[in-house]
């Protein structure tokens, strides 16, 4: 069947969320005075980026819920497991009014969620919460490009589980096979996405390679083409 939606990840794909993280935490860490606490600066960003995933890995497996990996993050990173819910919740709001100041799209998804939109339909499925993304899509101006948008906290199964990217087929009353799924994490997103069903795309921004099972694009300009089995960039589309 040929591709008739295009189902999107946000996180470091459509959002430049790791340039938004560090900005917002090396802010955030010279307003509560501690940008040393690890040493140096660069450290402390390393530490915070290591109990994210971390947490979120547990947020994924069911183990904790969405506020539940936030609250642990701030315990972790401070060192304090004994912080109070309300305490670790202030902590992590102050640094959120930081991480925002920095929220920006990459320069090329604004381009291919416009090339696209005249010929497929567009949604969103994240491991997040629908609080989270759906505000952060409206703030960055994308939302309308969106029928639906479903994230992990409401939907109770976390991507690479093909019950996240089957919900999201439903969503849309598509069959799996008409549904593209474009993300940067080669096994959460790609991966997962074509164990279920779906024409998964890797967008390998970091140009790391070594996935060849996996149909692979370094950036959104060569996703419309990709898409529509256009052949100017190599080998003939594997999607549709």
């Amino acid at each position: 069947m040929p591709i008739r939606a295009v189902v999107w990840d946000i996180d470091d794909t459509l959002f430049d969320y790791t340039t938004a993280d560090r900005t917002g935490m090396r802010l955030h860490l010279t307003a509560e005075g501690l940008a040393d606490r690890y040493g140096t600066a660069d450290r402390a960003l390393e530490r915070w980026r290591e109990i994210t995933d971390l947490q979120w890995l547990r947020f994924a497996d069911g183990e904790t819920t969405f506020q539940g990996q936030r609250r642990d993050r701030v315990r972790q990173f401070l060192g304090t497991e004994e912080l109070g819910d309300a305490e670790a919740d202030a902590w992590f709001d102050r640094y959120v009014a930081h991480y925002e100041s920095a929220w920006e799209l990459f320069p090329d998804a604004l381009a291919a969620l416009d090339s696209l939109a005249s010929d497929y339909r567009q949604a969103v499925l994240s491991n997040s919460s629908i609080h989270n993304q759906d505000r952060k899509l409206r703030v960055l101006g994308v939302r309308d490009y969106f029928e639906t948008v479903l994230c992990a906290a409401e939907l109770g199964a976390s991507k690479p589980d093909p019950a996240a990217f089957h919900a999201a087929c439903d969503a849309l009353d598509l069959a799996p096979s008409e549904v593209a799924y474009v993300g940067n994490e080669p096994d959460i997103d790609a991966g997962g996405a074509s164990a279920a069903g779906l024409a998964g795309v890797w967008l390998d921004r970091g140009r790391l390679g070594g996935r060849p099972e996996l149909v692979t694009i370094t950036d959104l300009d060569r996703l419309p083409a990709l898409l529509r089995g256009d052949t100017r960039f190599g080998a003939p589309s594997r999607i549709g």
